[in-house]
């Protein structure tokens, strides 16, 4: 495995991003493609983690720069999991924002490995557009 690199998204990664999603379930994003791509493409930061010529990880947030820093979504390929990846793609992430607190949700699965590297559980309520 070469030096892993990050860098900012490109619109020509979406197709592979979205094949990551798919491989992790998270079908809602695929199935929502129009609306994800755009997501996408207004997010910042949105960075690619690759290996070579491979995208193996991705980190899409959400800031205001100063105060917040929100991850909304935070994936690394199975095989390449606990090598430091999503933790180095945070960083990046952070790194252009330095003064922000970091804040994400986390699935069932990946709870421990937040807790596990210093996050504190906090709580909130969510709806979906279509609730509303």
């Amino acid at each position: 495995m070469e030096a892993i690199q990050v860098r900012s998204f490109q619109e020509n990664d979406f197709q592979t991003v979205q094949q990551l999603n798919k491989e992790e379930g998270w079908t809602n994003l695929v199935e929502k493609h129009d609306e994800t791509l755009c997501s996408w493409l207004n997010s910042e930061p949105a960075l690619i983690a690759m290996d070579g010529n491979e995208i193996i990880g991705y980190l899409r947030g959400l800031t205001d720069s100063t105060t917040t820093l929100y991850v909304c979504e935070l994936l690394v390929k199975k095989e390449y999991r606990k090598n430091g990846i999503a933790e180095r793609l945070v960083n990046v992430a952070h790194e252009c924002y330095p003064s922000t607190r970091v804040e994400m949700l986390a699935t069932q699965e990946s709870q421990g490995y937040y807790e596990n590297n210093g996050y504190r559980a906090f709580y909130g309520y969510r709806k979906a557009a279509e609730e509303l």
